[in-house]
């Protein structure tokens, strides 16, 4: 092959986020991405998990289009999904043999229409299957394309359009989606139990009429990361919670950034204290892209400056907390930069005014989704479920004194959009 211009294709991820620059598998033993070879893309395997990263390149007979979706599997194999006349789905494992690029067809999915889009998911967290959403005018559908018995094969239908996906257990059965019912309601996320038909449960409704969505979630320790309207209507905040708890969600101020802010990995192994758990954020401005870590327990965020190369929005964290983000620039077509970043705060917490929460409505009537637990257990008619993360059946209107009290509006100074040099910490905090 020739000398490459190693370069990732990019797209808009789900609601208009940004597409990392490559994926990674539950576990960070691989990735893969799109790489360009002069004028041609073609798919590349990275490996992780040895003493040192390196890449094979998987080109196949002709060259693949921009748009072209690549995962990797735990076993080292790469799935890749190709689109033909806009309706046609095709699915295919590539490994390398000697000198070549051995491929495997999987089997196609033909959507009914060509404003139907379907998408890969996040890498399942076993490793060894992979799965797709479809999205239509009314209806979604949850697709197993790669690990099954027979190819490409429905698991579940949801009423409504889906964005999102995010795994809340490590066997790759309970899966988070962002529904937009048919009537127009507020979007809210949603429980997909794949082993129960494809059974929908509510799991995060913070007011009657906000936007509520879910962007990261760690089985570990429970730890989620929403994104809602509630606090602060018509303008999206992050916050947090917990898989399971009763305590409602937070919106701390330090989050309000003055940029975008995408969160894409959380520390694991973290199982009884969530509020300690590194949480690392991709941060764009008009001079690139650059990461900021966060801890609910600090109030704070750390800004740090990326490596040159960053295949930006993708890495993975160690459970001692480093910082894994892989990059390729000049002479290293594949490494992985290791940043040690500032551990928790040993201060105490901080009152409750700091982090507003939406405050705990009066106990509704109806019914609540099932915590994770009772989601694994065998179904009993006579069981009660108790929330997952927050329900609010009732809100207070829009302005009111009663309305997310403590809430600090426009606190915080000003802060730049121009990415911190290499080797320098900014931190903004509260």
């Amino acid at each position: 092959m020739t000398a490459c211009a190693f370069t990732s294709a990019t797209a808009n991820g789900p609601e208009g986020a940004p597409a990392p620059g490559c994926v990674i598998t539950a576990d960070g033993s691989y990735a893969a991405r799109l790489a360009l070879d002069g004028a041609s893309w073609y798919p590349e395997r990275w490996t992780l998990d040895g003493p040192e990263p390196y890449a094979v390149p998987l080109p196949v007979n002709q060259p693949e289009e921009p748009g072209t979706e690549v995962q990797p599997l735990a076993d080292g194999r790469v799935l890749i999904h190709r689109v033909a006349a806009g309706r046609r789905h095709t699915f295919s494992l590539l490994y390398p043999t000697g000198p070549g690029t051995g491929e495997r067809l999987l089997g196609t999915v033909e959507c009914p229409t060509e404003e139907t889009r379907l998408r890969l998911l996040p890498p399942a967290p076993t490793g060894d299957r992979a799965f797709a959403l479809e999205v239509g005018a009314g209806a979604s559908a949850v697709w197993l394309v790669a690990g099954g018995a027979r190819g490409p094969e429905r698991l579940a239908q949801v009423p409504g359009r889906c964005s999102g996906g995010v795994w809340l257990d490590r066997t790759g059965r309970l899966l988070a989606v962002d529904r937009t019912p048919p009537d127009g309601d507020p979007t809210k996320t949603v429980v997909v139990d794949l082993e129960r038909d494809g059974e929908v449960s509510p799991l995060l409704q913070i007011a009657d009429g906000s936007t509520d969505r879910l962007l990261l979630a760690d089985p570990d320790s429970g730890l989620l990361l929403i994104r809602s309207d509630a606090p602060s209507p018509g303008r999206e905040r992050l916050g947090w919670g917990v898989l399971g708890s009763t305590l409602p969600v937070r919106f701390p101020e330090c989050l309000r950034l003055d940029r975008p802010a995408t969160p894409f990995a959380i520390q694991p192994g973290q199982a009884l204290t969530p509020e300690s758990c590194a949480v690392a954020l991709r941060l764009d401005g008009p001079a690139g892209s650059w990461v900021g870590v966060w801890r609910p327990a600090d109030r704070r965020v750390h800004q740090l400056a990326a490596p040159t190369g960053w295949l930006a929005g993708s890495g993975v964290w160690t459970r001692e907390g480093v910082l894994r983000l892989p990059y390729s620039a000049g002479a290293v077509r594949c490494g992985v930069a290791r940043l040690e970043v500032p551990g928790p705060a040993a201060a105490a917490p901080a009152p409750e005014t700091d982090e507003p929460p939406v405050p705990q409505p009066p106990e509704p009537s109806a019914t609540r989704p099932v915590t994770l637990q009772q989601a694994l257990s065998p179904r009993r008619a006579e069981a009660t479920a108790t929330p997952l993360v927050w329900i609010r059946r009732r809100q207070a209107p829009a302005g009111s004194k009663d309305a997310f009290p403590g809430h600090a509006q426009g606190q915080g100074g000003s802060r730049g959009t121009t990415p911190p040099a290499p080797g320098t910490t900014v931190v903004a905090a509260r």
